[in-house]
């Protein structure tokens, strides 16, 4: 088994390709013509959008919508860059909201924290040292 997919529900499938091309300079695989889903190329996974009436219909019984919970969804996104400090500088510019500056964790690592437009709790963090 492998992970092949991380999708995150939001409100509007096309504004979070945008700010991810945007903030993260991840590149679009591409938006279905319904505009309720779509894909980022992101490597070997890939990290997709739906439209919440797609989660509707997924998950009968209900979720937490990220875009509208107070405080972040206890799961992140972790995206690797070499610069976390311009990244997380671009990412803010873009629109994303800042929930901890860069920091050097004490194994080495440079991490932050931002919050997307769409509720998305995403980590910026520099390569782990081999």
């Amino acid at each position: 088994m492998k992970l092949g997919y991380a999708i995150l529900y939001v409100p509007d499938v096309n504004a979070s390709l945008t700010f991810f091309e945007c903030a993260f300079g991840l590149r679009r695989r591409f938006l279905h013509e319904s505009g309720a889903y779509g894909e980022l190329d992101t490597g070997q996974t890939t990290l997709a959008f739906a439209a919440h009436e797609l989660g509707a219909m997924n998950l009968p019984g209900g979720y937490v919508a990220a875009h509208s919970a107070a405080q972040p969804l206890g799961m992140e996104l972790a995206l690797v860059t070499e610069d976390v400090v311009a990244a997380h500088a671009t990412a803010l510019a873009a629109g994303a909201r800042e929930l901890a500056p860069p920091q050097t964790k004490p194994w080495g690592q440079v991490v932050s924290y931002v919050r997307c437009p769409d509720g998305a709790l995403v980590e910026l963090c520099s390569p782990m040292a081999s």
